[in-house]
């Protein structure tokens, strides 16, 4: 019993672990397993344990890795913009979560049962600093305090939604931080037009965090790219940005074939997006 009850303190209904984090906790291969053959635990696949409590959700899948498991992982992308109210710029329903983080998320993450499937993006590859190598956010400490996660700040280039009964904390990406990633799908992965149609909604980003992530930003196409979208659609934000202070690169980038180049930010764009100035 002494287990069990450390379980139903630990691992909230719904949840997911694996078994280093049972062995964590000090159980054994064979309680476990007693567990679940008495329904106290369920196995959705092999290596991942919940406590039964309805149908299995992506966002407690997600949750579970970002508080429970220490994944350092954030929802973003086309993801993170579509949860914070830009679907109607972006089209098709949700297919596809999108995880931006150094760690590779567990191999049973797309073997569960579940109406989407996660993509994962090594987000080394787009921004210099790394996201923090532990529990992005308590499940605890937001529950007894009643309070926001840290990473929620007016600096910070990551946000919280709370989901579910318990109000569970999901980490996402900004808008700010969200668009780029976006961006970074270009072209093979997403379209040039919904991209278009979503920058030109994007009128509230903060400068101050824009300028934060695309001096953080190692990717020159993304950047040329953010600029270019910024400069056809003339936003307030964008004459409070410090463009000098972001490395563009040099040379020339062809991203459409066939395209106009637009020649003050050196890419090739598709025709009807009025490349050439």
């Amino acid at each position: 019993m002494k287990f069990l009850n450390q379980l139903e303190r630990d691992l909230p209904e719904g949840l997911v672990v694996d078994t280093a984090w049972l062995k964590h906790q000090g159980l054994s291969r064979q309680l476990w397993n007693h567990y679940v053959g008495a329904g106290w635990l369920e196995q959705p696949v092999r290596g991942v344990f919940r406590r039964p409590r309805g149908t299995l959700a992506w966002q407690q899948v997600a949750i579970s890795l970002q508080t429970l498991l220490a994944y350092p992982l954030v929802v973003g992308g086309r993801t993170a913009l579509e949860l914070q109210g830009f679907a109607h710029y972006l089209s098709h329903s949700l297919r596809e979560v999108h995880l931006y983080g150094s760690r590779r998320p567990p191999n049973w993450l797309n073997k569960l049962t579940l109406d989407v499937r996660f993509a994962w993006h090594n987000d080394r590859k787009l921004f210099r600093t790394a996201l923090p190598s532990r529990e992005l956010t308590s499940l605890n400490r937001d529950a007894e305090n009643g309070t926001t996660d840290s990473t929620d700040t007016a600096d910070s280039v990551l946000t919280i939604q709370h989901w579910g009964q318990w109000d569970w904390p999901l980490t996402l990406s900004t808008p700010e931080r969200a668009v780029l990633e976006l961006l970074d799908e270009l072209p093979d992965r997403e379209s040039f037009h919904q991209v278009d149609k979503l920058m030109e909604g994007l009128t509230n980003l903060s400068p101050r965090k824009l300028q934060k992530l695309l001096t953080d930003c190692r990717n020159v196409k993304v950047k040329r790219l953010f600029f270019f979208f910024a400069d056809r659609h003339q936003h307030a934000w964008l004459k409070r940005l410090k463009e000098e202070e972001i490395d563009l690169g040099k040379g020339k980038r062809m991203l459409v074939k066939g395209g106009k180049f637009d020649a003050k930010y050196q890419i090739t764009v598709p025709e009807d997006l009025n490349g050439v100035r």
